[in-house]
């Protein structure tokens, strides 16, 4: 059998089940007295394994099997939790990232576990193995089937542990009048260890079997207690699925298999749902495929701005109705194709929990990270790039944000800091603020850095508000570190952060109290694909402005503008902000003064300037295309757009413009 056709299955599937274990280690971690938790995580490996071992993927089916003891003997309280074993636990789900992700790059997912694996069965061999403990039984698809029919018949389904005295001598003789005992109520499905195994008494002193029957708990447990030398005797109902409900439940695991990403299905009313039970909610599709139907609707959105224009010119009553009509489709056409490209930030923010961990137990420090609005949904695109300035955040706020415990305790706050992230949608942005409770950032030492690596003067240094000595830690290698950590050093890269973000067309702004902690709050658009602009003219040539950079327009008379040491400026609304003369800058030919200046008032984070164009054309939805390799690095243009005449129009990066 063929099983490349599998693999993305497999390394999409692996993926989710490693996430599964780390979210599980996490919660087991901080309460270690619920085993629901190793349950899961046992699950999540077993299936692993499995599907490792049928792609012959063999370090990884080896190491989650040596999981699984592990695990096996936790939940069956052979093993006492411990540091050790957590961390055994983390680093094994380390090596399985690193094989899956190997296998996705075309590898062969080989990796040397050997002395992970002896850590796994050393941490086996020493557990304090319990004389009343006993083995784990494996709920099989075969075992599941076989309840789930009988369960339709109205039997019950009992897990039950025998455990005989310790001094019982002949155990596989009280084993067998056991079994006969229970064989006398009903069907025995599943026992562990193994009937063979009983018989030849290689157990402990207990073992498991399951039960189907139509005897009551209470008059199974008088009946084996009758036994001699039996000590006692557990009887757990076991919750089964109907046939029926079992062939929903594969029926919806198998569509989900088959494909890549999930996109929601239109949602339907609390009745449909009851009734129609069985239909499912979700498919998963190639996200190629996603991105080619982006394609070619961004194609469609420049055709359908090249008939608004034509039905404009012809002055037809029919076909504007018509393109009216199919603007209006399209549009709600745009916005479903927008949603299905949605992902929510929780697939970037689910390894965090782990990293702060590491680098909490690496710095000897306590920090609890909260995360909010793990829900919020961001464009693709977007997703795929703000993980690694996330990353820098946090572990610059847990290496030099959050103290030690005993400076903590020191001045009057818990020794375990908090950093919270979250995210929320407002208008068109998605936000993303990440705030710890530490040390806060020092106003004066930020000043004496800048000053000393000639950063700023000491003129401009007083004039400087607390938010503008923040933003200084933005600043090329930046730093105000006392020595280099292998973790980080507060500011240090804090510049490619902000670059980044501001490549997506966001912001980062920060805020801060000394003593008490600070806040990096970034802004940015939901899309990337498809955003609305206000196109200006300039001479015989057209631009886009993106909206979101964009504060308001303005008519500004030449006696308005003054100059401060050669720049033009103006008063804005009490503020004095700097005027850009976009045809200057671009060398637009044939460029005339007018009698005004038509101003677009722009934003990049606190700061604010106004660009001069001949006239403003109006509001339009453009399609983002790159300048490809032949125009690499162009200076404040970050693209360009085809419009409904077939021109083509630049597209304006603000952000670039403001400095």
């Amino acid at each position: 059998m063929d099983m490349n056709q599998y693999l993305e299955v497999f390394i999409e599937e692996s993926r989710e089940h490693l996430q599964n274990v780390n979210d599980q280690l996490m919660r087991f971690e901080k309460n270690t007295d619920d085993l629901g938790y190793v349950n899961e995580i046992f699950r999540s490996a077993h299936t692993l394994k499995g599907m490792s071992a049928t792609m012959g993927f063999d370090d990884l089916a080896q190491l989650t099997h040596k999981m699984e003891n592990v695990l096996d003997a936790v939940r069956n309280h052979q093993l006492d939790v411990h540091t050790e074993v957590l961390d055994a636990l983390f680093e094994s789900v380390d090596a399985l990232e690193i094989m899956v992700q190997s296998i996705s790059e075309g590898g062969d997912g080989q990796l040397d576990v050997k002395l992970l694996v002896q850590k796994l069965q050393r941490i086996v061999a020493e557990e304090p193995v319990a004389q009343h403990a006993a083995s784990s039984i494996e709920y099989d698809e075969l075992v599941q089937t076989l309840l789930s029919q009988t369960a339709d018949q109205g039997f019950n389904a009992f897990e039950i542990t025998v455990q005989l005295e310790r001094t019982c001598l002949l155990k596989a003789a009280r084993a067998y009048m056991v079994f006969d005992v229970l064989e006398q109520a009903g069907d025995v499905i599943k026992s562990a260890p193994t009937v063979q195994d009983i018989e030849q008494e290689k157990f402990e002193s207990s073992f498991i079997v399951i039960l189907v029957t139509n005897e009551s708990q209470e008059k199974l447990q008088a009946s084996i207690m009758e036994v001699s030398e039996v000590e006692s005797v557990k009887i757990a109902a076991v919750p089964v699925k109907k046939e029926t409900e079992m062939e929903e439940l594969v029926s919806a695991e198998v569509a989900a298999a088959i494909q890549e990403v999930t996109v929601s299905a239109p949602s339907k009313s609390p009745v449909e749902e009851k009734r129609q039970p069985s239909n499912n909610k979700t498919i998963r599709v190639n996200i190629d495929r996603l991105d080619s139907l982006m394609n070619l609707f961004e194609e469609l959105v420049i055709d359908r701005g090249r008939l608004e224009q034509i039905s404009k010119e012809l002055n037809n009553s029919e076909l504007d109705e018509t393109v009216e009509r199919m603007s209006r489709i399209s549009g709600d056409l745009q916005t479903i194709i927008l949603n299905m490209r949605m992902v929510p930030v929780e697939t970037v923010f689910n390894r965090f929990p782990r990293m702060v961990r590491q680098l909490s137990k690496d710095l000897g420090k306590q920090i609890e990270l909260q995360i909010v609005g793990a829900d919020t949904e961001l464009d693709r695109t977007v997703i795929d790039e703000i993980g690694d300035p996330l990353v820098h955040l946090l572990r610059n706020a847990v290496d030099h944000g959050i103290e030690m415990p005993q400076a903590r305790l020191e001045s009057g706050k818990n020794e375990k800091g908090t950093i919270r992230l979250k995210a929320y949608h407002s208008g068109n942005h998605v936000f993303i603020d990440l705030e710890d409770d530490g040390a806060g950032i020092n106003r004066e030492k930020v000043l004496q850095k800048a000053l000393d690596r000639g950063i700023i003067d000491g003129k401009t240094a007083e004039t400087l508000t607390d938010k503008q000595v923040y933003e200084l830690i933005f600043a090329s290698g930046f730093s105000t570190a006392e020595q280099i950590s292998d973790v980080s050093g507060r500011g240090v890269g804090l510049d490619v952060v902000k670059n980044t973000i501001e490549s997506l067309g966001g912001s980062v702004t920060i805020d801060s109290n000394e003593g008490y902690g600070s806040r990096f709050s970034i802004q940015l658009p939901l899309t990337l694909s498809i955003i609305s602009a206000l196109l200006v003219q300039m001479s015989e040539e057209r631009y886009a402005l993106p909206l979101s950079s964009i504060i308001e327009t303005a008519i500004v008379q030449p006696k308005e503008v003054m100059h401060v040491n050669g720049q033009k400026v103006i008063d804005f609304r009490g503020a004095i902000i700097p005027l850009i003369d976009l045809k200057e800058l671009f060398t637009v030919p044939n460029s005339v003064q007018g009698d005004h200046y038509s101003v677009v008032i722009v934003k990049k984070g606190e700061k604010t300037a106004g660009l001069i164009v001949d006239s403003f054309i109006g509001q339009q939805e453009i399609v983002l295309k790159s300048l490809g390799h032949y125009l690499p690095g162009v200076f404040a243009i970050s693209g360009a757009t085809i419009l409904g005449d077939g021109q083509v129009a630049l597209i304006i990066d603000c952000n670039a413009l403001i400095k």
